[in-house]
């Protein structure tokens, strides 16, 4: 029986894994897709440098066209990394007719819809399960799964740094500084930690799970970004007395098809699910119209978790292959994007302020969310009488982004009110 034969561009962590999964799992993966897999061509750095499998010399190459030039492979898996080296080569495989499986979030989430738009234009594969949330199935779920239901939110902790120091703070009341050394030092944090710890990662992740999810082209421009840097343990503290996690959050909302999508820390409610989602763990909670509430749980990064993904689309181009449907069942958006405004976008809120401890304060806080239409669920006045000064803990109800800006432009001329010392969306 003939063998399907695979270019791998890469052989880091990801890469590593690919190799080993393919290799040790030859029955199986023979008796899924129907055909041997051959990983022929491998893209390495140094061939001379030592690794942790065994891979024939005259397979590993220094030069990135070896692969996508040879016209016996027929499959290219990306892994490597980076953008423009990795678009270029990635549209010239699918150009000379290869078909295409890739882990790259970075690339999905610029470039998705051009590399889409060309796999289409030649008949090609292009599968991207391992760009988000690693081992767990959430892509192959939002395009297939949900095909007969119109998904109305997505909602999830898709970067495991972040969602490591969150618990580590939370559960250890550990400091935000301290958590992300160790972080670092445990290789959970690269050691410039900025596209994680400030949401960029997230953004990347809830682009593609959007474009996925309302089948629109939502760029990366489209995500507001707000990052965990400045989450403190007071704000913990206190979200814990109200029965709140704090959790960096990506959410992804549709009304009217109309849509929103953010990155930011969020109270989320104890008794939601993803409130205990602990470490570096994700978890993705899908809404659909008719199947209600699912949610997605798993390792979001690491060797095995994140090759099993690559294998598994390896697998199914495969399968593809063998019955001669290879590029018919391409994802391609096709619904027009319209974001909502600042009035339609509309969360409960938790907000910290420091104000002057004196008569009357309170009833001018509550006075100037009453004129902006912004009703409240709770109020704590926590005093510090040797300053005569007090934190005001306020969770509201539902309210628009536009009015809550307007209550917050207020409050920082107002001065009785100290300081705004967090603002959080509340969820569950």
């Amino acid at each position: 029986m003939k063998a399907v034969k695979v270019g791998l561009l890469g052989l880091g962590t990801v890469g590593t894994g690919v190799v080993r999964i393919v290799e040790g799992h030859q029955h199986d993966l023979l008796s899924q897709s129907g055909s041997p897999i051959e990983i022929a061509k491998v893209l390495v750095k140094d061939k001379s440098k030592a690794r942790s499998i065994q891979v024939p010399e005259e397979a590993l190459t220094e030069n990135a066209w070896d692969v996508i030039e040879d016209a016996s492979i027929d499959i290219v898996v990306e892994v490597m990394g980076g953008i423009e080296l990795s678009k270029e080569l990635i549209l010239a495989a699918l150009e000379r007719g290869k078909h295409v499986v890739t882990a790259n979030k970075d690339l999905m989430a610029l470039h998705g819809p051009e590399i889409l738009a060309k796999a289409a234009e030649k008949g090609c594969d292009i599968f991207y399960e391992a760009s988000v949330a690693g081992g767990i199935p959430i892509i192959r779920t939002l395009i297939e799964g949900f095909t007969s239901d119109r998904i109305t939110k997505i909602m999830g902790i898709v970067n495991g740094t972040t969602n490591y120091i969150m618990t580590k703070m939370s559960q250890e009341g550990a400091a935000y500084e301290d958590v992300l050394k160790e972080a670092q030092a445990l290789g959970y944090a690269e050691a410039d930690p900025t596209s994680d710890v400030e949401g960029f990662d997230a953004a990347r992740k809830m682009t593609i799970l959007s474009t996925l999810g309302f089948r629109s082209s939502v760029a990366l421009s489209d995500v507001t970004v707000k990052g965990i840097s400045s989450v403190s343990k007071e704000d913990i503290t206190y979200g814990k007395k109200l029965g709140y996690e704090v959790k960096l959050l990506g959410i992804a909302e549709s009304e009217d098809d109309r849509i929103s999508i953010s990155v930011q820390p969020t109270m989320v409610k104890q008794s939601h699910p993803l409130a205990s989602v602990n470490g570096v763990f994700n978890a993705v909670y899908v809404y659909g119209e008719a199947v209600g509430e699912t949610m997605f749980y798993g390792p979001g990064a690491g060797e095995l978790p994140t090759a099993t993904s690559v294998v598994a689309d390896l697998v199914a181009v495969v399968r593809n292959l063998n019955l001669g449907i290879n590029g018919r069942r391409g994802f391609v958006p096709y619904k027009e994007k319209k974001l909502k405004t600042d009035e339609q976008i509309e969360s409960k809120n938790f907000i910290r302020l420091h104000v002057a401890d004196r008569t009357g304060v309170l009833a001018q806080i509550t006075q100037v969310f009453a004129e902006y239409e912004v009703s409240l669920e709770s109020v704590l006045q926590h005093p510090n009488e040797q300053k005569q000064e007090a934190e005001i803990i306020i969770i509201t109800h539902n309210a628009n982004r536009a009015a809550m800006n307007k209550v917050l432009g207020r409050f920082n001329t107002m001065d009785v009110v100290l300081g705004i010392k967090s603002v959080y969306r509340v969820e569950g």
